[in-house]
Formats: structure tokens, sequence, C-alpha cells
């Protein structure tokens, strides 16, 4: 760790023009992704060159089709937008081949992550990383144990956000995402700043709460309703859109439970005692999603997410609040009128998602309304294929 300062990394990061989010993807194809798919599927059995490094293929989001109301594997599919091997293997190779697989020293055969190869590029000759073009590699060389790793990646990334070069590095939050290794241990390899956790293609982890309440009719039927919340314009991710009623990053060494109690009170107004008491588990909801310009920054950075889901069945009487400003208002609406948000693509990508997981725990989506019942359920639970924490 000897010798390894800023000032040093800062001098060594490439002078690069910037990169708008716009441009990159005026620079890549616009295809629809299935269209990819069935074209790369039927091109299956004849004999296909290994891909070109010089010419690296890079996966572009998932088209948005604002011409049509979407289907409930629409909003999946333009969530978890990885491709799966099971669908096209030459296709998923291709996309493999093409990026660095971010790994340590400790465990040099384990991916810890996809990385572009225009993010690997900058780490060229940066102390602490070692980046093989043959081996499509970027490992993390210096460090020994989690502190010491944390102490390069954070210099690093403090490095990355001085050259102003990364526009996702603008929403720097100050929050630290861990990162671990394999199983059977899962040990924190080290922690990275929130903010650029995409630049890297690391898992990251959260947690999403629905609460949700009955509304007594007329006719005394008692009607499912859900706390709906807009998020602020003024956010540089996914600005505006509809969310579900708590969701947030979860940071190194935090527990679901405690997480999702700090969120509701800042972002719902809900008191420590209530969601304690009240918050059910209700499993994990992962997917491998592709950014496009909604979530500002720079587009497809790549993010494996997993998400631990509670619901909270609140009294009438206890209305959500906005209690800072990431949050606009809140809509307690009825189950018609969810659906048709989600169908005019209202409601942000992974929301979309968590909202579908509760149609169909709650028995809302069923085998019988839904053509594509089976394949939806098993996509909104992607095994990852990087090391995931407990």
């Amino acid at each position: 760790m000897e010798g390894f300062s800023l000032s040093k990394l800062r001098d060594l990061l490439p002078s690069l023009p910037q990169l708008s989010p716009q441009a990159e993807m005026d620079q890549e194809t616009t295809l629809d992704q299935t269209a990819q798919l069935d074209a790369a599927a039927e091109k299956e059995t004849a004999a296909e060159p290994a891909p070109s490094t010089s010419a690296p293929y890079v996966l572009s989001p998932m088209p948005i089709d604002e011409s049509r109301p979407k289907t409930n594997l629409d909003l999946i599919n333009e969530c978890d937008s990885f491709p799966y091997f099971q669908d096209s293997p030459s296709l998923y190779l291709q996309h493999i081949n093409t990026y660095y697989h971010l790994r340590v020293v400790a465990y040099p055969e384990t991916t810890l992550g996809y990385v572009l190869p225009s993010v690997a590029e900058v780490l060229r000759g940066i102390p602490g990383w070692t980046l093989d073009d043959d081996e499509r590699t970027l490992t993390l060389s210096d460090g020994t144990n989690e502190e010491e790793r944390s102490a390069v990646v954070a210099a690093t990334t403090a490095a990355m956000r001085a050259t102003e070069y990364f526009s996702v590095l603008k929403g720097w939050r100050n929050e630290l995402y861990p990162v671990y290794g394999p199983s059977p241990v899962k040990e924190l390899l080290f922690s990275i700043e929130r903010a650029a956790s995409p630049l890297f293609g690391i898992v990251s982890y959260g947690v999403h709460m629905t609460a949700y309440t009955y509304v007594t009719s007329e006719k005394d039927k008692k009607e499912l309703k859900l706390w709906t919340p807009r998020r602020a314009a003024t956010k540089q991710t996914y600005g505006g859109m509809l969310d579900n009623t708590v969701a947030g990053g979860m940071a190194t060494n935090e527990k679901p439970l405690e997480c999702v109690i700090r969120e509701a009170h800042e972002e719902a107004s809900l008191p420590e005692d209530l969601v304690r008491e009240g918050a059910k588990p209700a499993g994990t909801v992962t997917y491998f999603h592709i950014r496009d310009h909604r979530a500002g920054g720079e587009t497809k950075l790549l993010q494996p997410e997993c998400q631990f889901i509670f619901d909270l069945e609140l009294p009438a009487d206890v209305e959500p609040k906005p209690c800072d400003d990431e949050v606009e208002q809140f809509y307690l609406l009825g189950i018609d009128e969810l659906k048709e948000r989600l169908a005019k693509g209202e409601f942000k990508p992974n929301c979309a998602v968590v909202l579908i997981d509760f149609f169909v725990r709650h028995g809302v989506l069923t085998a019988e309304q839904e053509r594509d019942y089976v394949e939806i359920v098993s996509r909104l639970h992607r095994r990852l294929e990087f090391p995931t924490g407990g």
C-alpha cells in the first residue's frame, strides 16, 4: 500500500473526451433485443467466428417502445435485460467475451462483475490494478484484506470522480456497497462507493417494501390498495417515475430489516415500531439490468441487483408522507389503476418488477389470466453469475 496516493492516481488517469449518455446511445444499435435473440438463435447451428476484441460488442439497453401498452413480460424484459445463455449461447458468450471480468488476487478464478471496455481502459496502468487484454480481466491486485482493498478502491473511485469523466459519478452518495467473495465463505472482499458500483458491474443490494391497506367500499366490500409514491422530478435517477412505497440501497454491514426501517422513516415518515413489528419479509427479487438514459449518467453500464422484499399492511388511518426531497407525493391506488400505470410504463423498471412479484404472491396475477406466467415468475428470481452475500 506504500506509495499509493490519490494525487498520483489523478495524474495517471487518461484525459479522455466527455461522453454524454445520449451520445453513447447514438453510437450503438437500437434493435429490439428480442429480435437480436431470435436472429442469433436462428444461427446457432452455423459456425461463428470468435468475438473480436478489436471491435467489442456492448449490449444496448432494452429499447423502450412507447407506441403500445407494456405487457408484464415487457416490464420483466426491460428490467432483467442482460441475455440468458439458454436463449442464445452465442449472443451470451459474445457479450461475456467483450466485457472485462472484475477479480481480486485472492480469488483469481472468480468474476465479481463485468466492466465495460471503456471503463477498464481508464484503469490501465493505475497502481493497484492489473488489466489483462488476453484474459479480459481487470484485477484488484493490491490489498490482502477487506480494509486494504477498500482503501485502493476508494482512492481509485475518488480519482475517477475528480476527473469528471464519468457522468454517473456526479451522483456521488458517500454510501458504501459491499462486494462478496465466493461460497462457502462469502467473505466481504471490499466496499465501493454506491455511485461507482455500476462502473464495475458488481452485485448491489437493496430493500423494497410495499405498504398496502384494505378500503371498505359503500357495498361493504374490501378493496386492496397500495401506497405508491412518485419520485421527485429532481432526482438524478428515474426522476418523476412511480416507485414502491419504500425502497433504498443496503450499505455494507447493514441488515435488510434495519435498512427498511431506516428507509421507511426517511422516505415515508413511518415510525420505527410500526415497521419493525409489521414488516413481513417476502423473499428476494433478482435481475441483471443494463442501464438506460433514465438511470442518469452513462448508458450500457451493467447492474445486477438483489432486492430484499417486505410487505406491510397499514391501518386505514396511517398514511405515508414524504420526509425528504426524494419523494414528491404518495397516492393510494387500487389494483386496476396500478395495472394501467404499469402498462403505461410509469414505474421505475425494478419497481415494476417488485410490484409484479407482489401481484403474484397475493394472487392478483395468476396463471389463468397471464399466458407468460411461468416465465415471469422464474425471471423474478434470476440466479446471478456473481458471488452474493447471505
